[in-house]
């Protein structure tokens, strides 16, 4: 094991596509994590000659970078934990060992982007970018100009005030929004302040990359336009490439 010299454990195992970074982070934090034999922490950096398991299993050599944009369906789980039923994992049963850049809660359904660049995700992830996430909620009753208004102009929720958001009605029930911000269950919440509740909740864009042709369940590779729109520093540079 090195702590001085060769790559962090949390960049090796998302370069190696086992997970994020963050996860790498709540792996290694758990002690699922070894090099040459012994329990990594979160400062363990691995050589090229280090062996290194999750779980009592040796990671790999790299595998090669895919993009995903999955339609997920109602009743499946954001989690890359296998022993969970109806895991994301299973589900896509990709064969290379792909997770979900962020997450869609169980009852939602719609777009989400699913990849084995664990350092992609991180770019997707960040705060600061406000990358944008619309969704289509159907509400169990009708929707008035002031419960726009309010959802437009931030609600507390959380111990926070949520962020200034775009937001329209599209038919009686049903309202079209725009987040920049990923709090947990966020539209729910949001919605249950002025005593709504949601019936349906679909993700129909992410940033560039739109649901729209893709039928619940199924998934397609993200083209390199697609990836030049989403994280332009990095392709445009071309200095990450998709799997063919």
């Amino acid at each position: 094991m090195n702590t001085e010299a060769g790559l962090r454990i949390n960049k090796y195992l998302s370069e190696r596509g086992l997970c994020s970074r963050r996860e790498a982070d709540s792996w290694v934090a758990a002690g699922r994590v070894a090099v040459n034999g012994v329990v990594a922490t979160l400062g363990t950096r691995v050589l090229p000659t280090d062996e290194v398991a999750v779980d009592g299993v040796v990671a790999g050599d790299p595998s090669r970078h895919v993009y995903l944009a999955l339609h997920k369906p109602l009743g499946i789980e954001c989690t890359t934990d296998q022993r969970v039923a109806h895991n994301i994992v299973d589900f896509v049963a990709h064969r290379e060992r792909v997770f979900p850049v962020g997450r869609l809660d169980k009852d939602s359904e719609g777009l989400i982007l699913m990849t084995n660049n664990g350092d992609i995700v991180n770019l997707l992830l960040r705060r600061e970018n406000r990358h944008e996430k619309e969704y289509i909620v159907t509400v169990d009753r009708p929707v008035t100009d002031e419960f726009l208004a309010g959802m437009a102009k931030g609600v507390q929720i959380l111990d926070t005030m949520t962020a200034p958001c775009e937001v329209e009605r599209v038919a009686k029930n049903v309202f079209r929004i725009v987040l920049t911000q990923g709090l947990n269950r966020q539209i729910r919440r949001m919605c249950d302040v002025f005593g709504y509740t949601v019936r349906r909740l679909v993700r129909v864009r992410f940033v560039n990359i739109k649901l729209e042709g893709l039928e619940p369940g199924r998934w397609r590779n993200l083209t390199h336009a697609e990836l030049v729109g989403l994280v332009p520093q990095l392709f445009e540079a071309k200095q990450l490439a998709p799997a063919p």
